[in-house]
């Protein structure tokens, strides 16, 4: 499976992106997907995931949301009320098998993409 993240960019507080993650060479449909972000000097950290639901961490519930186009054999991140602090490179990854409670752990992702930059200017 390889993985190609798209769509991020400079935007100003209180805009709106949608990242891309589109999968090829086999279908991502029954993977979880999981974004993940980091920021400069910072870890990376985990954003939101789809499998058969959703996953969001605190910091970005609300203002942004998971799906899947299965046609298209891509998840995408729509991320609204962009904040200053959700500047960061965003990288998408997917896992072939994964239980909900394990979504947010990023070692346990099989495929990574190359990554995406978002910068929110105030």
């Amino acid at each position: 499976v390889q993985l190609q993240a798209s769509g991020g960019g400079l935007v100003q507080a209180g805009g709106s992106l949608r990242l891309s993650c589109a999968g090829s060479g086999r279908t991502i449909r029954s993977y979880a997907v999981g974004w993940f972000r980091q920021a400069p000097g910072q870890e990376r950290e985990f954003v939101s995931a789809i499998r058969s639901s959703t996953r969001y961490s605190d910091s970005v519930r609300g203002r942004f949301t998971i799906s899947r186009d299965t046609a298209k054999n891509t998840v995408y991140l729509q991320m609204n009320n962009l904040k200053p602090e959700d500047t960061a490179v965003y990288y998408c990854a997917a896992a072939s098998s994964l239980i909900f409670s394990t979504l947010i752990d990023e070692r346990k992702y099989e495929y990574w993409g190359q990554g995406t930059q978002v910068t929110v200017s105030s």
